[in-house]
């Protein structure tokens, strides 16, 4: 092995330790460079524009004030909405404990000991008592987020950091890849440059892509569910569509957790025909049309290495690590091509 070799080795490893050290307080610089990444695009049609041609600082604020409107008018919309959805929830808890040691657990036929069954009708009334109103639920996620001083810094600080790094990385995103461009030696800049272009198409069709089918799932989902008449079809629908990333995990986390729900709302079987026909038909045009349609193949990860991807990044790095993981893996996986190419050509492998 060579010393350069040995060199870059060491400075992976010193990058990935300083990753691991720094976790706590990535998220926030994480979720920016992907903001900028996913603007930047945008951000240079916009300056080729003869209204805004050379001026890149007008272009981000354009695409800042288009984004912010959108998610304002997206947070008025769904935030009532997704509250009382939640209050739904914490009133059905009683009712899902109950179907659940009476109907479900003996239809498996498990029966809970006297001593282990709840009380349920106390439960039910401990929930009515305190949660009377809609806004019982706001009143209690913002009382205990105001007695936790540090958690209540943290989400703050985030809330401000994540605008102000991300205006800033967009702003300079060109001059960014320029510098390090720079200093890459002229001797490898070909390969590198050949590299980091193929690894921008497997991230843009992976972060956009993704991004829009996840949006789609949620909306379709959410749509389908309440037509369904499911009470909780708004929040099913959006955790089904979000988590969605990981292959058939939004598909199975959604029809579960529907299923149930529609049992205990209804306690009958017939309407769970129609959760099933939900998420049929929403898994067949996402497989089928969307993913294909938005994403591609493009990005060569097996499902089986997208799961393991998530789940490594998590025990590694924690929330930032599942951030990062799938990025990650897109990326690897176009330096682990290269690496299979050079290694089908080397004489090793050709015995020569």
């Amino acid at each position: 092995m060579s010393s350069s070799t040995k060199l870059w080795l060491v400075a992976l490893a010193a990058l990935l330790g300083l990753l691991y050290l720094l976790s706590p307080i990535l998220t926030p610089f994480v979720l920016s460079a992907g903001l900028a990444y996913l603007g930047d695009p945008l951000v240079d049609r916009l300056e080729r524009l003869k209204i805004l041609r050379q001026s890149r600082t007008a272009a981000v604020c354009v695409v800042f004030v288009v984004l912010t409107v959108t998610v304002l008018i997206a947070l008025v919309v769904l935030l009532p909405l997704l509250q009382e959805q939640i209050v739904t929830l914490v009133h059905n808890i009683p009712d899902y404990l109950r179907w659940l040691q009476d109907t479900g657990l003996p239809a498996l036929g498990v029966t809970l000991p006297e001593g282990l069954r709840l009380d349920v009708a106390g439960l039910k009334a401990l929930v009515t008592e305190n949660w009377t109103q809609a806004g019982g639920a706001a009143h209690y996620l913002m009382g205990t987020i105001f007695k936790s001083g540090g958690a209540l810094l943290a989400f703050v600080s985030a809330l401000i950091l994540i605008p102000v790094v991300t205006f800033y990385l967009l702003r300079d995103w060109d001059k960014l890849t320029a510098w390090v461009d720079s200093m890459v030696p002229p001797r490898h800049q070909a390969m590198v440059r050949s590299y980091a272009q193929e690894s921008d198409s497997v991230l843009a069709a992976f972060l956009r892509g993704q991004l829009l089918v996840m949006l789609f799932l949620a909306a379709f989902y959410s749509a389908g569910l309440l037509l369904a008449g499911l009470q909780l079809g708004l929040l099913i629908g959006l955790v089904a569509g979000l988590v969605s990333f990981v292959p058939y995990l939004g598909f199975i986390v959604g029809i579960v957790a529907a299923s149930i729900a529609m049992l205990v709302q209804t306690q009958e079987l017939f309407p769970l025909l129609w959760v099933g026909l939900v998420f049929g038909i929403g898994q067949v045009l996402e497989s089928a049309f969307i993913t294909p349609w938005l994403v591609g193949d493009r990005i060569g990860l097996h499902p089986v290495a997208v799961i393991f991807a998530v789940m490594a990044g998590g025990v590694l790095f924690g929330f930032i690590g599942v951030l990062l993981a799938l990025p990650a893996a897109a990326v690897i996986a176009v330096f682990l091509r290269h690496a299979k190419d050079r290694w089908l050509a080397s004489g090793t492998y050709l015995g020569l």
